[in-house]
């Protein structure tokens, strides 16, 4: 596999650990998640890891492109969701942490 095609990859595995999270972290009535917290610390902060990546590596064949977004739009658009992907497991893994 080439990097070039990782956003692509980051993008489906981290809308997976996003759903995966978010469906254990649901409480049920006796105030219990469906899986542990620090399972569910661990798939966040996998997925925030993989995003990172496909930013990384999706900004640097954006700037050997010279920024054109006109060149290849999905590119574009993949790399902008993995920029939201991992804001939102930011966002999550705070959430999720007991203070």
């Amino acid at each position: 596999m080439k990097t070039i095609n990782f956003p692509y990859l980051a993008l489906a595995l981290g809308l997976l650990l996003l759903l995966i999270v978010t469906r254990g972290s649901e409480v049920d009535a006796e105030g219990i998640t469906a899986l542990p917290l620090l399972t569910l610390l661990i798939i966040n902060e996998c997925g925030f890891f993989l995003t990172i990546a496909g930013i990384f590596i999706g900004l640097k064949q954006l700037k050997l492109t010279g920024f054109k977004l006109s060149l290849n739009p999905l590119y574009t658009m993949t790399v902008a969701l993995c920029i939201l992907l991992a804001i939102q497991f930011t966002l999550l893994g705070i959430n999720l942490w007991p203070l």
